[in-house]
């Protein structure tokens, strides 16, 4: 018994190393395989993770190489003690590293796509094309996730018995089902039986006013191939944001997929998978 504790223990360990106050350990990843380079690599939105792109990474793997990154305090990348696009953007940077990759053509949706932005402006040379996913390089203020937020916070894990059950608790502060469901990924057993917080909660919580402001500073520039992709039904991307796009993405093409709102990985998985795909590969 003792010894399977120990195991058990080793193994939360793995999954939820010590918080860090500077950098953290490296970033866990998921790889899709594939073949061809510079290999695809997928930034996730905020509560996400790699996992919410396994359907999508799968169908990009039958023509490029593809790894999907769980960001510092999502999934099962280690936590830290702050959260700044030019933190998340040096994560990304060692994570190459680690691999021995030079370049990758980078993918990011919403907070992914933030840090994707900052990424290419600060380090175009690792970035051989950038596609973001349904954001804009402007400030946000997002009440929806406040509301999100305080209903995570809100919520006594103590004596929860079910996701089921945590999606109902959280109803009156999150009217929408399905982005409850979606906050209920986040939830995940320890060996003991008892209900925690996958997310870093209360530092991802703290850093939403950070989050939500633009990554760009006025000189940020990108002069490599950019795709920006729209949701039709999204309102995260707007006609008045073209001007911005522009100025930071010289080369910046604008692609709008109908019938989807602000995740098209989920809604418009095709059409999406070849918007990625249409003008990228080797170079």
């Amino acid at each position: 018994m003792l010894e399977r504790s120990r195991r058990w223990a080793r193994w939360d360990a793995l999954k939820h190393p010590a918080q860090s106050q500077g950098r953290p350990a490296g970033l866990h990843h998921r790889d899709f395989g594939g073949e061809g380079s510079p290999a695809i690599v997928i930034l996730h939105g905020m509560l996400g993770s790699s996992r919410n792109w396994t359907a999508v990474g799968r169908e990009l793997s039958e023509a490029r190489r593809v790894y999907a990154l769980d960001l510092r305090n999502h999934g099962m990348s280690p936590h830290a003690d702050s959260m700044t696009y030019e933190e998340m953007a040096q994560d990304v940077v060692d994570w190459l590293d680690g691999r021995g990759l030079p370049q990758a053509e980078i993918v990011g949706h919403s907070m992914g796509g933030k840090v994707a932005m900052a990424l290419a402006c600060r380090q175009p040379g690792r970035v051989s094309r950038l596609v973001v996913v349904d954001i804009a390089p402007r400030d946000y203020h997002w009440p929806a996730h406040r509301a999100e937020f305080a209903a995570m916070l809100e919520l006594d894990l103590g004596d929860l018995r079910s996701r089921a059950e945590a999606e109902m608790r959280m109803e009156g502060r999150v009217g929408d089902w399905a982005m409850r469901k979606f906050i209920a990924t986040n939830l995940e057993r320890t060996h003991e039986g008892a209900w925690r917080w996958q997310v870093n909660l209360p530092v991802v919580a703290a850093s939403l006013g950070q989050l939500e402001r633009n990554p760009l500073g006025e000189a940020d520039r990108y002069a490599g191939p950019a795709l920006f992709i729209a949701g039709a039904k999204s309102g995260y991307v707007r006609a008045a944001d073209r001007a911005a796009i522009l100025r930071h993405f010289p080369l910046a093409r604008i692609e709008t997929l109908g019938g989807c709102g602000h995740n098209p990985h989920i809604e418009a998985r095709e059409a999406l998978v070849r918007a990625v795909l249409a003008g990228g590969g080797p170079r």
